[in-house]
């Protein structure tokens, strides 16, 4: 098996690396991890990020030990106006785990964040303990507050388990070789 020790970085693409650093830094309080680069390119970019020639800027905050990386490009195509919808494929979001989901809700709106909904309390099921809700950042892009308020890690571990022997067969499931 594959030994992943942990998730380095979460990786943004966003329209003005300034506002983003406004917003993820100064409001939601993310500390630099790196200062933000000039712009830079090259074929050796271009390849190692798959986009033909590749212009792109970037910073790096943290959340706890994990980095959000934001990506400004030079290059975004002209019709990528807006983040594609949350159960398209590729779409992604950014959830923060923290202490106090109301406290941290009502201090974001006091600066003029919008919520999705109300926080969803849930007490049943794989995700009981999860006080959740989602929000935007100036792109768009989906970002999510949770409280664990409690994990039935037993509970969790047994039912994983009886899915993993009533998964359908790993033939069926694993890549194929093209």
């Amino acid at each position: 098996m594959i030994d992943l020790e942990a998730i380095h970085h979460v990786g943004l693409v966003v329209t003005d690396l300034d506002r983003s650093i406004y917003f993820y830094h100064d409001l939601l309080g993310l500390p630099f991890a790196n200062e933000p680069t000039p712009w830079f390119d090259g074929p050796e970019l271009s390849v190692g990020v798959g986009v033909p020639a590749a212009r792109l800027r970037q910073v790096s905050l943290l959340a706890g030990d994990t980095i959000m990386e934001l990506i400004e490009y030079s290059n975004r195509p002209p019709d990528s106006t807006a983040p594609p919808p949350n159960n398209n494929l590729g779409a992604a979001h950014v959830c923060f785990r923290v202490a106090d989901v109301r406290a941290t809700k009502a201090e974001l709106e006091s600066c003029g964040v919008e919520f999705y909904s109300e926080i969803n309390v849930v007490d049943s099921g794989p995700l009981a303990g999860w006080r959740w809700v989602y929000f935007s950042d100036p792109d768009g892009l989906a970002l999510e507050l949770v409280e664990v308020a409690y994990y039935l890690r037993e509970e969790r571990l047994r039912n994983a388990e009886v899915y993993l022997r009533s998964r359908p067969p790993l033939a069926e499931l694993a890549p194929r070789p093209t």
